[in-house]
């Protein structure tokens, strides 16, 4: 760099990336970019500090920031720990982007309950799909720089391993309403999908702890939808409580939602089983949201008594669909609500549950929630 600085153009030259010299201007405006230095000619001139900031301006909004999200994340001080409060000013960002989310989430499942099963709703969802797909293939553009930009703050992460529950905290929202099981549950939940934004998502009735940790300390029955939500419970802690755990459509070949229910619905063998549940029992749905209608039907016509359903099958009009029946019946659940789910969710909301009552058996925080 020249010793006494550099001019704009020289400055757009260093930074590259199609940035010019009108683009820096409407940065200055902005307060994106400090005023410069001038020459006694009166003409702008730039340091190394400048083409530093300048190159972070360019490489968040590639990732998609906009500009003023950009101004309040260099809005750091002071200077000399500018990568901590860097990463402050991102995670605050982060939780902000998250809420916003969990917000849109929310209105497009209520969307879905409107438009239903409908066909033309199918299709924008695919088209939907596709376009965030485009997004997150066009946002890979620009990781060059993204690595530059975050080489310093992440050569850390080489120190020690990461402690989950200590990131954890920093970004759950507020769980002091819930009790301490319930709070244990949704981190559980939460590490296991690394998506923070489900806590909006995950709906417990009006005693469904309480009633589970009866259940599993007299023993109960537990039934999974298929092997693959039954292989990932934690079968050694369901033996030391005295649990039986049996699978619905016992076939090892059924691995996937598709699957589950293609055999759900041509084999009337699975659908008599269900019909034989025992009464208290837990019932794990993690895959096929035709079982956990024809669950919805049989609790209403009273053919069975679960003590909890775990409703977390996937599917994107069944599945919605079917965990808002359950949470319409006078049953016990636990539901992660529109089209997020599946067996590691469903199955790692049941060990949540069994853990706490083994580790903590004379519990009754969640009896005060």
């Amino acid at each position: 760099m020249k010793a006494n600085g550099l001019t704009i153009k020289e400055l757009t030259e260093a930074v590259g990336g199609g940035i010019t010299p009108r683009m820096v201007r409407h940065y200055h405006q902005l307060g994106l970019l400090p005023q410069p230095m001038r020459s006694r000619s009166n003409y702008r001139l730039y340091t190394n500090t400048d083409v530093i900031r300048l190159q972070r301006i360019m490489a968040l909004k590639q990732q998609g920031f906009q500009l003023n999200h950009i101004r309040q994340i260099l809005e750091v001080e002071p200077p000399s720990n500018t990568d901590v409060n860097l990463m402050l000013q991102l995670q605050q960002q982060y939780r902000t982007v998250m809420q916003q989310i969990s917000q849109l989430r929310q209105t497009a499942s209520a969307l879905e309950g409107l438009l239903g099963r409908d066909r033309d709703c199918q299709i924008i969802q695919a088209e939907v799909l596709a376009q965030l797909k485009l997004i997150e293939v066009e946002t890979k553009v620009g990781l060059g720089e993204l690595e530059k930009l975050w080489s310093g703050l992440d050569a850390q992460i080489h120190a020690h391993p990461e402690d989950f529950h200590e990131s954890l905290q920093h970004l759950l929202p507020d769980l002091s309403a819930c009790s301490e099981i319930e709070q244990h549950l949704i981190s559980q939940l939460v590490l296991a999908c690394g998506d923070v934004s489900l806590v909006s998502f995950l709906k417990l009735s009006q005693g469904a702890i309480a009633k589970s940790r009866e259940a599993l300390k007299f023993g109960c029955e537990v039934i999974a939808d298929i092997p693959t939500v039954a292989a990932a419970v934690d079968q050694t802690r369901l033996a030391h409580l005295g649990c039986r755990l049996e699978t619905l459509i016992d076939n090892p070949h059924v691995t996937t939602a598709a699957e589950a229910e293609q055999a759900f619905w041509q084999h009337q063998q699975w659908r008599d089983k269900l019909k034989q549940v025992t009464k208290d029992c837990i019932l794990v749905v993690g895959y096929a949201p035709s079982v956990l209608l024809s669950i919805c039907q049989a609790i209403a016509q009273q053919q069975i008594q679960p003590a909890l359903v775990i409703g977390m099958p996937i599917g994107f009009s069944h599945a919605p669909a079917a965990k808002r029946q359950l949470m319409q019946t006078n049953a016990a659940w636990i539901v992660v609500e529109g089209t997020v789910g599946g067996g590691l969710l469903a199955a790692t909301a049941l060990n949540a549950l069994v853990e706490s009552v083994i580790e903590k058996p004379d519990c009754h925080c969640y009896l005060s929630h």
